[in-house]
């Protein structure tokens, strides 16, 4: 099973404020005992929405809204992808992130090919999906 552990963005995250020398080798050794135990699959910041841009659709029109965005708790600051046997697991990965009081995050799982029945997602469509990811992996 695979999981984001999405971190909310605050009001210093969306304001620049880079994080501190000691929270990012706090992190950092996280990270390296998530891909030690072989379940980290990608660990990565975001920057603030004053750099990002929203898609909005309505039947073939596109509008897009440059950042930055008003409701903060609503945003994400950055996320870690992690495989793990269970939900129970992937939390417990998510309580050992060193953040202080106040700061959440989310543990959402991901969807596979096999949550899907064969009539929406056929296996040659969930077969090609997998090839295409294990490409991704070699590269």
């Amino acid at each position: 099973m695979r999981f984001m552990v999405l971190v909310k963005a605050d009001k210093d995250s969306e304001a620049g404020v880079l994080p501190s020398k000691e929270l990012l080798a706090a992190v950092g050794q996280l990270n390296e005992e998530m891909a030690k135990a072989g379940v980290l699959l990608a660990a990565e910041g975001l920057h603030a929405s004053s750099k990002g841009a929203r898609v909005s659709f309505s039947g073939r029109k596109r509008l897009v809204t440059d950042g930055p965005f008003a409701e903060t708790k609503e945003l994400l600051s950055g996320f870690w992808l992690i495989q793990v046997k269970s939900k129970d697991e992937a939390i417990g990965w998510a309580k050992r992130v060193p953040f202080a009081d106040g700061e959440v995050i989310e543990v959402r799982q991901v969807f596979e090919a096999s949550d899907f029945p064969p009539e929406i997602f056929p296996p040659e469509d969930a077969a090609h999906e997998q090839a295409q990811r294990e490409e991704l992996q070699r590269q």
